[in-house]
């Protein structure tokens, strides 16, 4: 009878599950993706559809606490036998759970192997965490937002070979003053545009770019980079080989 309800517990692909059925991102492909975002000790990397328990138990072999949330509780307890059998059970855990309604609040690094309409039911989520958050995703896209990141391994995978990496972006559209200004900022994602109004110096802001926490454009001859940090951009300028510091508040 064990015998039997072992042999039971035993996934098999594309079986059915509550959102998708069930495929195994190949173990080259998990490291690739663990590797593209920087997986390491201090991360925390919950796994959205955990399935057998790979991506977490080798997000637990790097040192990091990993989370994965799985809707089969047979797969829940089939994954925590697998870390166990691994030596991570201290630094692994799983949950029953439905991914629209866990709380990612707490993660560094988000892993996925979902559709591209589960990926877009959960994007509005994903953009409210914390800029700097990496979220990397096997295959599937996250619509018009277009990946930081993207890469594919050949060798041993012939489906589901390539990984694609996001980093939430600071929320910076609006106007933002300065000593010498206003900067008034558009933003589709990580891309930025807009307006430097600042006398002599005003101009367009071109080539913007938001990664996490930092921000970079142009205006006219100047660079500007800077940190976002809530309501306050503080950073330098580079002006015909000058540079200078600048601070920016946002604007009520």
């Amino acid at each position: 009878m064990l015998a039997l309800v072992l042999l039971q517990a035993q996934p098999q692909i594309g079986q059915p599950g509550k959102d998708v059925v069930w495929v195994p991102t190949v173990p080259a492909l998990v490291e690739k993706m663990l590797d593209m975002a920087h997986v390491a000790a201090q991360d925390v990397v919950i796994d959205l559809g955990s399935g057998d328990g790979r991506t977490v138990i080798a997000a637990a072999k790097r040192g990091a606490r990993a989370l994965g949330i799985e809707y089969n509780a047979d797969m829940v307890d089939l994954s925590t036998r697998n870390a166990a059998t691994e030596g991570v059970s201290a630094r692994a855990t799983f949950v029953k759970d439905d991914l629209y309604e866990t709380d990612l609040s707490k993660a560094t690094v988000i892993t996925m192997f979902l559709l591209p309409d589960i990926n877009l039911r959960l994007r509005p989520k994903i953009l409210d965490l914390a800029p700097g958050t990496r979220i990397v995703s096997n295959t599937f896209t996250m619509g018009d937002w277009t990946p930081d990141e993207t890469a594919k391994i050949d060798d041993g995978c012939t489906n589901w070979c390539s990984a694609l990496l996001w980093i939430v972006p600071a929320k910076v559209s609006g106007g933002w003053k300065l000593p010498q200004g206003e900067l008034h900022l558009t933003q589709a994602f990580q891309v930025v545009g807009g307006t430097y109004e600042a006398g002599p110096a005003s101009g367009l802001v071109v080539n913007g770019r938001v990664r996490g926490d930092q921000i970079s454009f142009l205006v006219g001859g100047s660079q500007f980079a800077g940190r976002v940090a809530g309501n306050t951009i503080e950073g330098t300028t580079m002006t015909n080989g000058t540079t200078r510091r600048w601070r920016a508040t946002r604007i009520p």
